[in-house]
């Protein structure tokens, strides 16, 4: 109940259902259906940095929802089916989850486009975003009305920043 207000509601009770029935880690709390202190920081260090490999591993192990080791067309469309609905409840204009896809593929580049791994997912730097689209639909939104002349401003500056011999004033 709790979890479901966390960022605002940002979360689908899809996946928060999938957080509780502890398919991604283990809860450490002795109370039944609670959450501890260290599965809820687990969770909070999962949820803001979506692109670390153990962060990876954790949403994966909640998308996989029959636990062989691929996402499928199937198991995407059923966590995104509730970003859909929630779209349609606060007016926005709905992403059809054939759009969500094709962008997905494009983001990810999988070895296979019928199905993703988590190999395909630790191998971009995009991956993080696959899983708000499918479930925090706070940073989905964000993602969808970025401006792509500030994210190569952004690329640009990190570039410049960590290559010494470019100089920064022209």
């Amino acid at each position: 109940e709790n979890l479901i207000r966390y960022g605002n509601h940002a979360l689908t009770y899809r996946i928060v259902d999938r957080i509780f029935s502890q398919v991604p880690r283990k809860f450490t709390s002795k109370v039944e259906g609670k959450m501890g202190y260290e599965d809820f920081v687990y969770f909070i260090l999962a949820e803001e940095d979506k692109s670390s490999e153990p962060s990876l591993e954790y949403w994966f192990k909640c998308i996989d929802l029959d636990g062989n080791g691929i996402l499928t067309r199937n198991e995407m469309q059923f966590f995104y089916e509730e970003q859909l609905h929630r779209m349609e409840c606060m007016a926005q204009e709905p992403v059809l989850f054939e759009d969500i896809l094709c962008q997905i593929i494009d983001m990810i580049k999988p070895e296979a486009e019928s199905y993703i791994t988590l190999r395909d997912l630790k191998g971009s730097k995009l991956s993080g975003s696959v899983f708000n689209i499918l479930f925090n639909l706070n940073k989905f939104m964000a993602f969808e009305t970025r401006d792509p002349f500030l994210i190569r401003q952004v690329h640009v500056l990190i570039y410049v920043g960590t290559n010494r011999s470019v100089r920064i004033l022209h």
